[in-house]
Order: C-alpha cells, then structure tokens, then sequence
C-alpha cells in the first residue's frame, strides 16, 4: 500500500487503514474512541467512531490529528514547548482546534510529516497508544 504521496501527503487507504488500525487496539483493549486522520494540509481523510465513545471527543479526534498535522510533533509535548511563558500559554488555549494534551501524533514519512492521526474517548495515555497502533498499521513508528 502506498502511504503518502507527493501532493496531498497521506493516502486514502493509508488514512483508512490508520484508522481501523486504532481501532482494532481499542477494541482489543476494551475502550471506545474516535479516530480522525488529516493530511498535511489538515484535511480530514478517514474517520471513525465506535459505538459508546463520548460524542464530544469526536472534535477532539480530528483537532488532535490537525494539531499533530500542523506542528509535526506529538500533542502530549505541547506544554514542554511552551514551557513557564504563561503568555503562550494564555494564547494557544484561546486558538480553535489546538489541542495541547495526548492522542494526536504526526504522521511522518522519513523527514517530512504527511499528516496526523488524533485519538479521543479513553485517558490520554491511551489515546496516544491507540494512535501508535494506527501508525504501525501501516508500517509507520512515532
């Protein structure tokens, strides 16, 4: 399966495949979620829910794929980067779609990031996992 290409960044079936792959370790460890994957450009290109996962983590999902997407790092690292500087941090919170806590991770192909998986509907711990597995469905690591 071809994972990325030159003008969009992740695939169709990579961004599927990432998608269930989450899924699937959801499931196998008995939690709910949803799963969003964007290209490069934020875009959304698969999404999934499972029955019983909390509806408002539907948002979180994708923001957390945009936000690995358009940083092209982890999401859980956001309060390291910003550090003490309260002025950072008053002005990421206030901006829609960041998401500066885990289950969001870039989706990188050696140097260069072709999108972004987000996980939300278990603890952040195990939205990241979750999000490790949709990567390793398709060959990829953190």
């Amino acid at each position: 399966m071809e994972v990325a290409n030159s003008t969009f960044g992740i695939t169709l079936e990579a961004a599927s495949a990432a998608a269930q792959g989450a899924v699937t370790h959801a499931r196998a460890s008995g939690w709910q979620i949803n799963v969003g994957v964007v290209d490069r450009g934020g875009n959304l290109m698969a999404f999934l829910r499972m029955p019983g996962a909390y509806l408002h983590s539907i948002d979180l999902a994708i923001d957390k794929a945009y936000t690995a997407a358009s940083f092209g790092f982890p999401t859980k690292q956001w309060m390291n980067v910003v550090g003490a500087d309260e002025g950072m941090k008053l002005g990421f919170s206030a901006r829609p779609r960041l998401v500066v806590f885990g289950g969001g991770l870039p989706i990188r192909i050696d140097d260069d990031w072709v999108g972004g998986i987000g996980v939300s509907g278990a603890s952040s711990d195990q939205d990241e996992e979750c999000a490790r597995a949709g990567l390793a469905a398709i060959g990829l690591k953190e």
